[in-house]
Parts: structure tokens; C-alpha cells; sequence
């Protein structure tokens, strides 16, 4: 009878307290929001270290690409006689479009879904666009001068608002560049040459200089038309064909003023002009016709 006790004795002994919620045991070894976060945290700046490389490797590439496919187009549009102020306008354009593409790219890239992208670009150009009608109007100019053709890259031009001039050196999207006779460069709106008249001095292959000069009313009218004639016929610059003129333009206050003109190539015009000038001083003098101060004659009674 003992061994049935101490079986009992022992079995009593190693009585354990056992849970029977299985599920509360496994929620009280579960981990937090925190632990969790942290167990994921390699595996995120893994993928996220991944994306940002595909990105930079993306948008190398994208500069590579775009690079080439301008320069092509660059090439194309010179062989196929295109001019350089259309070629500049559509350079710009391009690399413009390209880049929008690429920011698209890489932004799908990041879970963009690409349809809403596209949704947001369109709001906020409207709203952008709203907002810089300027630039739009600037936009729109670009095009007009590229289609009207109402100066090109390598026309001297002088803009009549606020009377800037220059040679023209780039037509891009919104700007039109201007690089003056001392080498400085102006920057007009295209919105505003599109918008405003303009004096194109280089369209046309000859131009005609209207010059005129004071003489003294005692001076010899005939002999000075004389002079002035000779001068231009032997300027070299002056064209033979087209006829010389000569001809007294005013009586002013102080002097006669006698007229002429001459036609002379647009690319000489201003060497022409500035040798007839010094040329008739010189013969002037040595014709003896005096060429005035502005004078008043007082008379006191």
C-alpha cells in the first residue's frame, strides 16, 4: 500500500500551474508597433537606398539621353536649312518636354500612380498658368515670331516700347536676346515683340542714307551740292546704280540745310555714313562753304 501513496504524493507534487489562454500567452510575447517598425526599418532603407540609386542612375542617364537627342535634332534641323532662330525655339521646347518626362518617370517610380500625376500636372499648370499669364503670353509670342518671321537670329532690330536695340542672337521659348554694338546684352519678353511694333534695319539687302548737313546762308548753295555730290559718287561704299541725290532740305534758322542721299549695302551702312560725313567737312573747308553755328542777330532800336 505504500507505492499507491507515494505515486499519489508525487503526482500532487508536480502539479503546475498551466495557462489554458493560448492566445493571451501569444499576445504577451507579441511585439509593439515600435519593435516591429524596427524589425522592418533594414529592409525599408533597403529598398528606399535601392530606389534613390535607380533614381540617380535614372536621371544620369535621362542627361546622357536627352543630350544626344538634342544634338541630333540640332543637326537634322541645320542640314535641313532650318534657321537658327526656329532651331533655338525648338531646342528649348525640347528640353523642356524631356525633362517634364523624366520628372514623371522618376516619380512613378516612387508609388506615383502615374495617372494621377498626369491629374495633379494638369491642375497645377492650370493654376500655374493662371497665375504666369505673362509667360504664357511670352510663349505664345515665340511662336507668333517664329511663324510671322518678323526678325531672325543675325537682324539688327530696335524695339519701339522702350527703344532697345541690338542683333539678334537667340530666340528661345519665353526671351529674345539682344547683344548691342558695345557687347552688352538685352533680354526683351517675346510677348512684347510680338506685341508692339519694331524696326528691322537688316531685312533687306541695301539701305538708303538720308544725310543732310547746315550751311551758312552767305555760303554758295550750287558749289555745296557740288561738293556733297562728289563726295558720295566717290565713296566706296556707295552703290553706282541707284541715283545720287542732292538737294536743299530746309531753310532753318541758323543755316540752309542741304540733303542727300545714297544707297549702300545694309553691312556698310554705317562705314558709309561715317566716311561721307568726315569727307564733306574736309571738302567743305577746303571749298571755303561754312558750315554754322546756331546764331541769333539781335536788333536794338
Amino acid at each position: 500500500m505504500i507505492y499507491p501513496i507515494l505515486c499519489e504524493d508525487i503526482n500532487t507534487a508536480l502539479q503546475v500551474d498551466v495557462p489554458t489562454d493560448l492566445e493571451g500567452l501569444q499576445k504577451e510575447f507579441e511585439p509593439n508597433a515600435v519593435e516591429r517598425w524596427l524589425q522592418t526599418l533594414p529592409d525599408k532603407a533597403m529598398s528606399l537606398g535601392i530606389r534613390v540609386l535607380l533614381t540617380v542612375i535614372f536621371v544620369v542617364a535621362g542627361y546622357f539621353v536627352i543630350k544626344f537627342v538634342r544634338k541630333i535634332l540640332k543637326h537634322s534641323l541645320e542640314k535641313a536649312g532650318v534657321e537658327k532662330g526656329v532651331r533655338q525655339f525648338v531646342d528649348s521646347f525640347l528640353n523642356v518636354a524631356l525633362w517634364t518626362f523624366v520628372a514623371l518617370t522618376v516619380a512613378v517610380n516612387y508609388g506615383f500612380d502615374a495617372a494621377s500625376v498626369v491629374a495633379i500636372l494638369g491642375s497645377a499648370g492650370l493654376a500655374v498658368g493662371l497665375s504666369l499669364q505673362g509667360a504664357l503670353s511670352n510663349f505664345a509670342g515665340g511662336i507668333l515670331i517664329l511663324i510671322l518671321k518678323p526678325f531672325k537670329v543675325g537682324d539688327y532690330i530696335i524695339e519701339d516700347t522702350a527703344k532697345n536695340e541690338g542683333t539678334v542672337t537667340e530666340i528661345s521659348i519665353i526671351y529674345t536676346r539682344l547683344r548691342t554694338v558695345d557687347n552688352k546684352v538685352i533680354v526683351v519678353p517675346n510677348g512684347t515683340l510680338a506685341n508692339s511694333s519694331l524696326t528691322n534695319l537688316t531685312t533687306l539687302d541695301k539701305r538708303m542714307m538720308d544725310l543732310s548737313v547746315g550751311i551758312s546762308y552767305g555760303s554758295d548753295i550750287k558749289k555745296a551740292k557740288e561738293i556733297a555730290e562728289n563726295v558720295l559718287k566717290n565713296n566706296q561704299f556707295v552703290l553706282e546704280g541707284p541715283p545720287i541725290t542732292v538737294f536743299v532740305k530746309e531753310l532753318g534758322e541758323s543755316s540752309v540745310v542741304i540733303g542727300f542721299r545714297a544707297w549702300v549695302n545694309t553691312s556698310d551702312y554705317w562705314n558709309a555714313r561715317w566716311g561721307v560725313l568726315e569727307e564733306i567737312k574736309n571738302e567743305f573747308d577746303a571749298g571755303g562753304i561754312e558750315i554754322p553755328f546756331n546764331q541769333l542777330d539781335v536788333h536794338v532800336k
